[in-house]
């Protein structure tokens, strides 16, 4: 459908065209038993094998990890003064004369081994495996049959997801998939506008200026820029802290509802994914639109018609009420909840930034693989997973400290993965320090970080009858005690007969009215990072 020409006002008026094609109709959703309504997507149940599985990594890539400058790239590059724009004028020159779209185009991804990736993940836990559909940028990066912006037409000319999709199901793993473009309608606000003072003030950035006439002969013949960056509207009320709907945010149009539908359904029915993360309040468009339910009401049914009835797929959002966590998984992002969630749920994090920074790179800004583990343990203890992200750089590629966290991480899971797969939150999730001092959580999530783990926090889960306690570091004096299971403390009301030592075998141990004590052995540990005492 073309979308009429219209004028606005954003500092001036300004008069843009758009030779924009979206399905002037839906196409059709699946039926099946559920309804695009938050009642009926609430009989939806977290199927048993995400809340085994505890660990998932993600490939947050995308044309933003070009510059290899961070997160929020294509945004931040028309933002004058940003770190992004500064690194934008020393790579490429001004966003009025190469703007994100000309990123896009240098973006090829000339080393990107899916498969030796997957492996890699695979090998350092992984139970799942996510790639980026799109990003808040607007690039589709699969074979999109409604959006002429994508993977195949730009960039590396290549589907990328069906690339990450035929790598996940080789490795055995579920293949979900991150929607983030929901938000590009305001994400890309500052694209509108231009510098405020120096050489370049008051020329406007390419997003004003370019239109699908002005493509020919040159690379993007035939693509309207329009479409790629949806700024033919006014500027939000509320500038750049706008995110959620409607909190100040220009409303967008039916037409903007319905295309994100078609292509967000047409990579369902394309690539069939597991899961799908949506980087959204709740949904995509809540409240103002019920665009959100509906996709997930199609995805709901289009499993179950593929898999016999049987629902195996998750759905995730971010800033859950109570009333949604029943239809949906909470995903709280870079957070860590302070107490054990009687429903899964999801902290989903990264190593560094989202998108690939190479100035983390080189002042060893990333995670270590003691961090991730203590965290990883810590969410599984309250019922929940985690998802990280490991950043890739600009041509497919991890660099060799990430493959260094990587296989450290392996390493301990060698050893101490029966005490985290497959386990269940014991009636007591955790001792120590940090449960006294838990860290307050945002909404959003965002309090990683804020809580030292030592020798004398334990977390416990629970397996085929069996009690697992991990304490999160090794305590200098060779000795532990775990303060929950004191003689006197009726959540471990029977006989201690065992503890063994993941990998060390079986101690000794004494259980009184402090707590049970076990003394560890003198020998090499079996890993630097943490323990794990299997106790029976």
């Amino acid at each position: 459908m073309k979308i009429n020409t219209f004028t606005f006002f954003a500092g001036s008026l300004l008069l843009m065209s758009s030779s924009y094609d979206a399905s002037a109709e839906r196409v059709p959703a699946a039926e099946g038993k559920f309804q695009p309504t938050w009642e009926s997507v609430s009989a939806h149940e977290t199927p048993e094998w995400f809340r085994d599985a505890k660990f998932g990594i993600w490939a947050h890539w995308g044309p933003q990890c070009q510059p290899e400058a961070g997160d929020w790239y294509a945004r931040g590059m028309y933002e004058q003064g940003s770190h992004a724009y500064r690194k934008h004028i020393e790579l490429y020159g001004h966003p009025s004369e190469f703007g994100f779209m000309d990123v896009i185009n240098q973006w090829k991804a000339d080393n990107w081994d899916p498969e030796r990736l997957v492996a890699l993940y695979k090998r350092a836990g992984a139970q799942y495996f996510f790639a980026m559909g799109n990003h808040h940028d607007n690039l589709d990066l699969w074979n999109s049959r409604h959006h002429r912006w994508n993977s195949v037409n730009v960039g590396p000319h290549r589907d990328i997801l069906a690339g990450w999709e035929k790598a996940a199901r080789a490795n055995g793993l579920p293949f979900g998939v991150s929607i983030h473009s929901s938000h590009a309608w305001t994400w890309y606000e500052p694209a509108q506008g231009a510098d405020k003072d120096g050489k370049y003030a008051g020329l406007s950035y390419d997003a004003r200026l370019l239109k699908a006439s002005d493509g020919k002969g040159r690379w993007w013949d035939g693509l309207d820029p329009q479409e790629l960056y949806q700024q033919n509207h006014a500027l939000s009320v509320r500038g750049k802290d706008v995110w959620d709907w409607p909190e100040g945010v220009a409303v967008p149009t039916r037409e903007y509802y319905d295309d994100f539908f078609n292509r967000t359904v047409d990579m369902i029915d394309s690539y069939n994914p597991d899961l799908i993360y949506f980087d959204d309040t709740v949904l995509p468009f809540w409240p103002i639109d019920n665009t959100g339910l509906d996709v997930v009401a199609h995805f709901y049914n289009s499993n179950m018609n593929r898999n016999n009835g049987r629902l195996t797929a998750v759905v995730f959002g971010k800033k859950l009420e109570d009333s949604h966590k029943q239809a949906i998984v909470w995903d709280v992002e870079k957070g860590i909840l302070p107490d054990c969630q009687s429903l899964p749920w999801q902290t989903c994090t990264c190593l560094g930034n989202w998108h690939y920074d190479r100035g983390l790179y080189e002042r060893d800004g990333y995670k270590s693989a003691a961090t991730v583990i203590r965290m990883l343990v810590d969410i599984v203890s309250k019922n929940g997973n985690m998802l990280l992200s490991v950043p890739v750089r600009a041509d497919g590629s991890i660099d060799e400290k990430e493959e260094k966290i990587l296989g450290d991480i392996a390493a301990w899971m060698d050893i101490n993965r029966e005490g985290l797969f497959g386990t269940r939150p014991w009636t007591v999730f955790g001792e120590g320090p940090s449960v006294e001092n838990a860290a307050p959580i945002e909404r959003q999530g965002f309090n990683e970080g804020k809580s030292v783990f030592t020798s004398e926090d334990i977390r416990y889960v629970v397996k085929n009858g069996v009690l697992y306690a991990h304490v999160l570091a090794w305590p200098a004096d060779g000795h532990v005690l775990l303060r929950t299971l004191a003689s006197d403390n009726s959540a471990f009301d029977k006989k201690v007969k065992s503890v063994e030592l993941l990998g060390g075998g079986k101690l000794k141990f004494s259980r009184t009215a402090e707590g049970l004590a076990v003394n560890l052995p003198e020998r090499k540990k079996p890993n630097e990072i943490s323990l794990v005492l299997r106790i029976k």
